[in-house]
């Protein structure tokens, strides 16, 4: 396997005090990675770390080319669906352009909302819109910050299936921050614990693709779960 990202030794702090310590991690090209820790753990420091968003010691090999999703949507209220869409891709002409904000419109589901702003939408759409802007550039990486964490289970239970099919389709290397531990499992191939500004453990995920919610009711499912919250506590 192609490796997408390679962290060596990697340390963050602030003010002089240590938020990441001597941290190692890899993803391979189109493997989903989640992350996974209390409040506090340094899930976010790391994935802003990776992004090139803060400061760092340490080595940090990944493509420039990355997309970001924020757990707050983080969408433009004065920019309309499909121009929130298209507003990492103005490099294109606009046929090329408007192809694009069109396949993501559709994959998104969204396309008689394409006029609308973020205020008109529910949070579940708001997410699909902010997600679809990260993809839209085709990056090679997209890290996602606890995307569905302010969403009801509901919500986010669709929104899980709805983000694996899209995987499904785009095949992009994803890692996703979360501290939802049934999340980590239904998504990813694999998952680190990070504990302390530490990765202090590595779970392979043994589900194969496509998933359904029937493997969450089942044994190899709740053995694995157990397994990792006995490593986050």
């Amino acid at each position: 396997m192609t490796r997408q990202i390679e962290v060596r030794n990697l340390e963050v702090g602030f003010d002089s005090r240590s938020v990441i310590s001597s941290v190692n991690f890899h993803a391979n090209q189109g493997e989903f990675v989640s992350i996974v820790g209390k409040s506090g753990s340094g899930k976010t420091t790391f994935l802003n770390a990776l992004a090139g968003f803060i400061s760092h010691k340490g080595e940090v090999n990944v493509s420039k080319n990355i997309g970001f999703v924020f757990q707050d949507y983080s969408l433009f209220p004065w920019l309309t669906v499909k121009d929130n869409i298209g507003f990492g891709i103005h490099h294109k002409n606009l046929a090329q352009r408007n192809e694009i904000i069109s396949h993501y419109l559709k994959l998104i589901e969204l396309e008689s909302h394409s006029g609308n702003y973020p205020a008109e939408l529910s949070g579940g759409q708001r997410q699909r819109v902010a997600i679809a802007r990260a993809f839209a550039p085709n990056p090679d990486t997209v890290l996602m910050d606890e995307p569905f964490g302010s969403l009801d289970i509901y919500t986010r239970d669709r929104m899980q299936k709805w983000l694996l099919d899209l995987r499904g389709k785009e095949q992009k290397t994803i890692i996703f921050v979360t501290h939802y531990i049934d999340e980590a499992l239904f998504l990813s191939d694999r998952i680190y614990v990070m504990k302390d500004g530490k990765f202090i453990a590595e779970f392979t995920v043994p589900f194969s693709q496509p998933r359904n919610d029937t493997i969450k009711f089942g044994n190899r499912f709740n053995r694995l779960k157990r397994q990792i919250l006995k490593a986050m506590n």
